[in-house]
């Protein structure tokens, strides 16, 4: 059985906590900690959980709302238990076969 872990990013709830709702206002703050970030990729880490994050980024965003980095991530069980079968879904069953039937036209 595998554990399937995702995460809650909550950047979007600390910036507003902090009356900062422009995502735009945040590149200068993070440029004055040395993370040089445009603004699609300041928009892009507001709006999405970040599949990669560096360790800079991280302690600067910790640094500008002054929090931690579990103010800022919240590890979440996705899925209890999943099991991991060569076949289908979770459960191991196969998904269901769809019969196709082919006909042929008219040769008259």
């Amino acid at each position: 059985m595998i554990r399937k872990m995702g995460i809650v990013w909550k950047l979007r709830h600390v910036m507003a906590a902090r009356d900062l709702f422009q995502t735009s206002d945040l590149v200068p703050l993070l440029a004055e900690r040395g993370v040089y970030l445009s603004r699609e990729q300041v928009f892009r880490l507001v709006t999405q959980p970040p599949q990669r994050l560096s360790m800079d980024t991280l302690a600067a965003l910790c640094d500008v709302f002054d929090c931690s980095p579990n103010d800022l991530i919240e590890v979440d069980v996705v899925n209890a238990e999943v099991r991991k079968t060569g076949r289908g879904d979770a459960t191991g069953q196969a998904p269901p076969v769809r019969r196709t039937t082919i006909r042929r036209p008219d040769l008259t």
